[in-house]
């Protein structure tokens, strides 16, 4: 409101009262001048009666001014401010009128008033008039109507305004800012351009759902920053005419043709007019930008629409550099990384080269293939970082292998040093078709935990046959790399080349000894043939020695077996079967589940038998366990099958975690809207860091020991997939020393 000037008159004569309280006929011909001026002039002129209690009411308006309001003189005397105005327009007005007693003086000001739902500006002269006792009893108002005037100079703020809006808004999205921070700054200066309530940005996250990502309200009590908004008045019908680029404009939900659902929506988060413009996004409806008053109707213009139409079109524009600029950045780390792969793939393979040509040289340089095995299966460990690399070959009948050479820089690592081919069909079928094998899973660990295991398997082949396997075990979430499959392959081919080498080798040593044997023989019973004819008692003497010779066989030398190593524990096919089962389970409900089937259940008669099973286990371990149930719990649609299991789940990790003497408390309720179950148990103390990591995979609870439990390692992780997959949501915190799941449940 623009602060008003005062400036003081002569006080009228006191002795007697104003030309229009006295009767016509009793006027001077001054008064009579002045009467006709008030009924002709082109002034509004409006007089109000100062109560003796201190309220004012108005008495009369002259006819110019009864043309400007619509409303006759007799209509409005005798009523108050509040009776005529709007309630804040009253409330001025009221301020304006005891301004005028409490000064005493003449005010001059501007005002904008709303006559029958029309905003309108005058510029006022309020004059207080004085009986004989100099009391204030009447106010005496000439206006003129300036709405032309305010609105072309709104008029011409406003395009300022809007050009500046638009320039900043244009150089926001050159600059490339945050798309966030363009949104919400430009959301600000538009709803304060408009003067509207509340100005937000709804971003339409699937074709029937949404969020408001960006909000500028006139106080914080309206505001819907947060909410889920089921919002019809958004979407319904108007959605393909915003694709199309049409605009929805609402100037009084009480007025218009709404239907009523979309009329009582608006109603209920405080909207009495509402202006939607869409946000397009090459050709699809990306979101809408939402204007609205929420306590009185507006008269929406053809310029504010027209702005909003054109910071919708830039917004656009942001929302399409900002996808551009991922997809830049995104390329530019794609390209960043697969840089540094063929880096490292470069070096790798020089690596690799260089430890072929090593084998190779050594398999050339060397007759002993055991030691040619040892040297491969240490360099392959250090090379690729394993934890084993060892080589087995099979028995003439392929139906057993044996380990000729391990490495295994950990002494702790155990692994069984001969092998059923039958007990193995799955691996062995494929090797002994000379293809390489790999598989990643979990088994129990030489430490006290469980390990991801990767374990490559190439097989020793020639083109005469099949000699055995190279064997690599890393335990690490990852499997080998076809690089690194590629290696193992060349060296495989190479320890062939030795063994075939050597079993030649041997064959050629063996005929070459049989052959020196046989010229040994020879040359012996020449010479013993010799010495026989010259002295017969020497020649017995040495065919004896020949005899001798002959029946005294040459010493074979045979090579010991490599001292075996321990078998794997078979007491842990069972812990190894259930996380081949869990790994199953999960991988299915990652990649295509079959939907879950819902039925309706009554928590109050189907969960009491589940909690009921685990009392003997809770009592076993001195555990307290304590179940309650709201009575007036609603049903709800689920999964029976993945309900149990989540609950079985969960209450199962609690007995297992929870110490003795130590309480477990189940309990359940619910309303209309949501089932909440909650599982506590006490004596536990974990970390935030530890809390945030409780739902990945294989990670235990520290100052429990795994090994007590038969676990995998992927019940939690199950359990929130599961949560997830009925509509769920789990929570779990830990404070004063107690361990809480939170599941809760909508209802449908």
């Amino acid at each position: 409101m623009n602060s008003h000037s005062v400036k003081s008159i002569p006080d009228l004569p006191n002795t007697a009262p104003p030309f229009f309280t006295t009767a016509i006929d009793e006027l001077s011909s001054s008064e009579q001048f002045l009467l006709s001026m008030y009924d002709s002039v082109q002034t509004s002129i409006f007089i109000v009666d100062v109560l003796d209690n201190g309220d004012f009411c108005y008495l009369a308006l002259n006819p110019t001014h009864e043309r400007c309001l619509g409303l006759r003189s007799e209509e409005v005397r005798g009523k108050r401010p509040e009776d005529i105005l709007s309630p804040l327009d009253a409330v001025r007005v009221r301020q304006r009128y005891i301004d005028c007693v409490r000064f005493g003086q003449t005010m001059s000001y501007e005002q904008c008033l709303h006559f029958q739902g029309i905003r309108t500006w005058w510029s006022t002269t309020l004059t207080p008039l004085r009986d004989h006792q100099g009391r204030i009893y009447q106010l005496i108002g000439t206006s003129k109507n300036i709405t032309h005037l305010k609105q072309a100079e709104l008029a011409g703020r406003i395009q300022a305004e809007r050009e500046q809006l638009l320039k900043d808004t244009a150089n926001s999205i050159c600059q490339g800012e945050e798309l966030e921070v363009i949104i919400q700054q430009t959301v600000l200066e538009l709803r304060q351009m408009l003067e509207c309530d509340r100005l937000m940005v709804y971003h339409l996250v699937t074709q029937e759902s949404g969020e408001i990502i960006a909000e500028s309200t006139l106080k914080p009590e309206i505001s819907l920053w947060g909410q889920k908004i089921n919002a019809p008045c958004f979407l319904t019908e108007h959605q393909e005419h915003y694709k199309q680029g049409s605009i929805h404009v609402v100037e009084d939900i009480a007025a218009t043709g709404l239907h009523p659902g979309q009329r009582d929506f608006l109603a209920a988060i405080q909207v009495r007019a509402n202006l939607v413009v869409p946000i397009i996004q090459q050709q699809d409806l990306w979101g809408l930008l939402i204007a609205q008053y929420c306590w009185e109707p507006h008269q929406w213009q053809q310029s504010e629409i027209d702005l909003c139409k054109q910071i919708a079109l830039q917004l656009g524009i942001a929302i399409l550099q900002s996808k551009l600029q991922q997809q830049v950045q995104h390329l530019q780390s794609q390209l960043e990384l697969q840089t540094q792969e063929h880096h490292r793939q470069l070096q790798q393979q020089q690596e690799f080269q260089a430890l072929l040509s090593k084998i190779t040289e050594k398999i050339r340089d060397r007759w002993d293939v055991q030691q040619i095995l040892h040297i491969v299966t240490q360099e392959l460990a250090e090379l690729l970082q394993v934890e084993r690399c060892y080589i087995e070959l099979y028995d003439g009948e392929k139906t057993t292998t044996t380990v000729s050479s391990d490495y295994c820089p950990d002494a702790d690592y155990h692994q069984e040093s001969s092998k059923q081919i039958l007990d193995y069909p799955h691996i062995y079928q494929q090797l002994l078709q000379k293809q390489p094998w790999q598989c990643a899973e979990i088994i129990a660990g030489w430490k006290p935990t469980l390990k991801f295991v990767s374990q490559l398997a190439c097989p020793i082949f020639d083109a005469q046959g099949i000699f055995g396997n190279i064997w690599l075990i890393r335990t690490k979430e990852e499997k080998f790399a076809p690089l690194e499959i590629g290696l193992v392959e060349d060296i495989a081919n190479e320890c062939a080349i030795a063994i075939r080498q050597s079993q030649l080798y041997a064959q050629t040593t063996a005929q070459v000894r049989e052959l020196e044997q046989r010229e040994r023989s020879k040359h012996e019973f020449l010479k013993n043939l010799s010495q026989e004819l010259r002295t017969p008692l020497t020649s017995i003497s040495l065919v004896a020695q020949t005899l001798e010779g002959v029946l005294t066989p040459n010493g074979i030398i045979d090579l010991d077996l490599v001292p075996q190593l321990l078998q794997i524990l078979h007491n842990e096919c069972g812990r190894e079967n259930n996380l081949i089962n869990d790994l199953l389970t999960l991988a299915s409900l990652k990649t295509e589940p079959d939907p879950p089937t819902f039925i309706e259940i009554e928590l109050s008669t189907w969960l009491p038998p589940i909690v009921d099973s685990f009392r003997d286990v809770a009592n076993c371990q001195k555990q307290i366990l304590t179940f309650t149930i709201a009575e007036d719990i609603p049903s709800f649609q689920t999964d029976i099958t993945d309900l149990e299991r989540i609950i079985t789940a969960l209450i199962s990790h609690a007995c297992q975690c929870t110490p003795a003497n130590e309480f477990i408390q189940i309990s359940a309720s619910g309303n209309e809207k949501l089932i909440e179950i909650k599982i506590t148990n006490s004596g536990i103390e974990i970390s935030q860091s530890e809390l945030s990591q409780i739902f990945q995979p294989f990670h235990h609870i520290t100052k429990n020991d795994p090994w007590k439990s038969t676990n995998t390692g992927l019940e939690l992780t199950l359990v929130k997939i599961m949560v997830q997959r009925l509509g769920g949501l789990i929570h779990v915190d830990n404070t004063e020393n107690k361990l809480n799941f939170t599941l809760q449940f909508p209802i449908s």
